[in-house]
């Protein structure tokens, strides 16, 4: 028996998607890796909550220490020799100049890295960038996807083209709804959006004339009635390190309009309307394609069903159980080599 310890953030408002996936891979994992889960005490804010954390974390430890994000500072006392870390994005890096980019890099990249015996990262475009930042042995770096969960399942709909519904998932800066807004100035639908709006946001889309409302809070239900109910997903991020709405709309049934840039093609495959998230009139031609060709719609959505078949939670944690093997086992710089053939990681 194969006893790994999940670390997990403490999870703030809105800020689920991490949990749901790790919950979905542990239900899925082979009987012979049994997880156990901690919780960080703390948020992830200052200086003093992290390190309490640190010492905390060093007692929890199991025959593969799994760091799943967000907090790789709990990497800092755990045996380096049987700790995998996962890297979801380096947005934060790429934002920061200076002092505080170096600090940054230092602490939340370079060093636990170096603490960590193999590294997951949940896209190509992710591992390309870390390595090109961070620089460690190509080696010990995996590409292991994110999984959409199994309750996102094809319901039909028929599209309403005289009023679609546009589901944008996301309020933060690079989920780019100011342009998005501009995109839609002017065309008859309902923007329905996922997340928290600032005051500022509010203003802006009340400028634009969009009609939209918003949902803040969603339990796993309801997220999943919320791409049921929709006509098409507009995801024209700016960055992401995977872009997970992108599946679960393909898995649900839906078109797809997102960027042609970061691991957004990667993920969509060639079952998307890639578009350029900062050409307000490029997101503007892509949602209008889909309004108006049926043809072109529905094939985008027979392609997503087929897509969103590589992300199952079955095969991504098929592909963890196989890497807790080779790090409890010792396999040292050869664990990445076993995935070099697996169609899973097939580039788009």
């Amino acid at each position: 028996m194969l006893r790994v310890t999940h670390f997990m953030r403490r999870p703030g408002p809105n800020a689920f998607s991490m949990e749901r996936l790790y919950e979905d891979v542990r239900q899925a994992l082979p009987a012979d890796c049994r997880v156990k889960v901690w919780i960080c005490r703390h948020f992830s804010r200052g200086f003093w909550p992290r390190v309490k954390d640190v010492w905390l974390a060093r007692a929890q430890q199991g025959d593969v220490n799994h760091v799943t994000g967000d907090v790789h500072y709990l990497t800092f006392l755990l045996d380096s020799r049987r700790t995998v870390l996962t890297v979801h994005d380096l947005v934060m890096l790429e934002r920061l100049r200076g002092v505080r980019r170096f600090a940054l890099w230092l602490l939340w990249y370079w060093l636990p890295v170096q603490r960590s015996r193999a590294i997951v990262v949940i896209s190509e475009t992710t591992r390309s960038r870390l390595l090109d930042s961070v620089r460690c042995d190509p080696g010990k770096v995996v590409v292991i996807h994110n999984n959409v969960s199994d309750e996102f399942r094809p319901v039909p709909r028929t599209f309403a083209d005289t009023c679609p519904r546009i589901l944008q998932i996301g309020t933060k800066t690079n989920k780019n709804l100011e342009r998005v807004a501009e995109a839609l100035s002017g065309m008859t639908c309902r923007l329905v959006i996922v997340g928290p709006l600032s005051e500022a946001q509010q203003s802006m889309l009340h400028r634009y004339g969009i009609d939209y409302e918003s949902h803040v809070g969603l339990s796993r239900e309801a997220l999943v009635a919320q791409y049921v109910a929709a006509d098409m997903l507009l995801f024209a991020s700016t960055y992401e390190g995977f872009g997970l709405p992108i599946v679960e709309a393909q898995a649900v049934g839906r078109p797809v309009v997102t960027s042609n840039l970061s691991a957004m093609p990667e993920v969509a495959g060639e079952a998307a309307c890639l578009v350029n998230p900062f050409d307000v009139t490029s997101i503007r031609a892509g949602v209008q394609r889909l309004v108006n060709d049926a043809a072109y719609r529905n094939d985008l959505i027979a392609r997503g069903l087929e897509n969103a078949k590589r992300f199952r939670a079955s095969q991504v944690a098929a592909r963890y159980a196989a890497l807790y093997r080779g790090v409890a086992e010792g396999a040292g710089q050869g664990i990445s080599r076993e995935y070099e053939s697996d169609p899973g990681r097939a580039q788009h």
